[in-house]
């Protein structure tokens, strides 16, 4: 009987405990969630759209033999800045000088019987004068003037043909360049046409490609029509340095990829310095038409809802208290929803939902609701990290006993 009537006994005082525990008020206010704030306001926003894009030589050429043979001279060191017309390799041209010199004694021998057909048909026609002659013979030399007329020009021909042959044998530089690493050596053979020798590009000026959305087409061509020194920048691939010359566009392609929905744009910039190499990589950075006497504020302010961008803006409103009637000035949050330009140092620019002298809040919107009271926090106290509570005020937080 003991065990039983403490069995029934524990229940009993596990109520009592129960009804004594003081309940919460449901109705009670919460109290104002301190915040720090921050005056949206306008200053200057000069910023810049990025592309990625390859600095290319805006002439390039691969030099390749345009006759067989074998390589006698190498004229030039690899990597040296080469002017128009200087001789770069040299073939064995034994054989071409060979063919020049044969069509030139062609060439001679066919004015020769040239001359000798014409003076035939002025010898023939004095004697056909006085009937000296038959009218035939006369007929038959002035063929033969005709066809050594047609056979001085095929060997004139021939002549031409031996002599560009001959100068193929010689390679010069089409233009002023730098050329690059030779892909042949001496006594190297080379097959007409198909052997690379070598690369030369043009290094001032040179030329940035960047790929850009065909929505963005009507702004480079008005670009191409009118721009400035600050209008593009140009970003090396350190990603620090910023090139000093400035650029402006040269081409735009032809027509869009129908793939990709894209199209090139080609901007050209001075390279006197030979900072700029073909084939380097970098971000060509172009002013934004909306650069400008723009509102800013603290990007930190800035809270992210489903790919949506929101503010929290302190509103001074009046409460009247339903018991007393009395009225009271308070501070509530508002939320803003916000589209956002580019980021300026730390602050971001802000194209609309924020006008110049709204109050954001800064710090403390972590715990906010719309139409949550706030109020102004304590420059001393110290902040909460995100999603954390902040510690009561006029002290620091009290450690939890064991």
């Amino acid at each position: 009987m003991k065990n039983r009537y403490i069995y029934w006994l524990a229940p009993v005082a596990l109520l009592t405990w129960a009804s004594c525990k003081p309940k919460a008020n449901p109705g009670a206010a919460l109290p104002p969630t301190p915040v720090s704030l921050a005056e949206a306001k306008k200053a200057d926003a000069v910023y810049y759209d990025q592309y990625q894009g390859t600095v290319v030589s805006v002439n390039t050429v691969e030099l390749r033999s345009q006759v067989p043979g074998f390589v006698t001279a190498i004229l030039f060191k690899d990597g040296d800045l080469v002017q128009k017309g200087k001789v770069l390799y040299e073939i064995d041209k034994r054989k071409y000088l060979a063919a020049y010199q044969q069509a030139q004694a062609n060439v001679l021998s066919a004015q020769a019987n040239l001359v000798k057909g014409q003076k035939d048909i002025d010898r023939y026609n004095m004697l056909l004068k006085n009937d000296a002659i038959a009218r035939q013979t006369v007929d038959q030399a002035t063929a033969a003037y005709e066809t050594n007329k047609g056979d001085l020009a095929v060997a004139k021909a021939a002549l031409a043909s031996a002599r560009t042959d001959l100068s193929f044998a010689t390679i010069t530089a089409p233009y002023t360049g730098r050329i690059g690493i030779s892909q042949v050596r001496l006594g190297t053979q080379v097959s007409a046409g198909t052997t690379l020798m070598n690369t030369i590009s043009a290094e001032h000026p040179i030329a940035v490609d960047v790929v850009v959305n065909e929505q963005d087409i009507p702004r480079f061509y008005k670009l191409q029509k009118s721009s400035t020194d600050t209008t593009f920048k140009l970003q090396l691939s350190d990603g620090v340095t910023t090139y000093s010359k400035p650029g402006k566009v040269l081409a735009i392609d032809r027509g869009v990829n129908s793939q990709t929905g894209t199209i090139k744009v080609r901007v050209q910039f001075a390279n006197e310095d030979d900072v700029l190499k073909d084939g380097m990589s970098c971000v060509l950075k172009v002013l934004n038409d909306q650069s400008g006497n723009r509102v800013q504020i603290p990007y930190k302010s800035i809270s992210e809802q489903m790919g949506e961008f929101f503010v929290f803006v302190s509103k001074d409103t009046t409460i009247t208290d339903t018991t007393t009637k009395a009225t009271s000035n308070v501070l509530i949050a508002k939320q803003h929803k916000v589209a956002l330009g580019p980021r300026v140092g730390t602050n971001v620019v802000i194209m609309s939902g924020i006008e110049p002298g709204d109050k954001v809040i800064t710090d403390g919107f972590q715990r906010l609701r719309d139409g949550g009271k706030i109020t102004l926090a304590d420059p001393s106290a110290p902040q909460a990290a995100p999603g954390q509570a902040a510690p009561p005020a006029g002290g620091q937080a009290k450690k939890e006993g064991k």
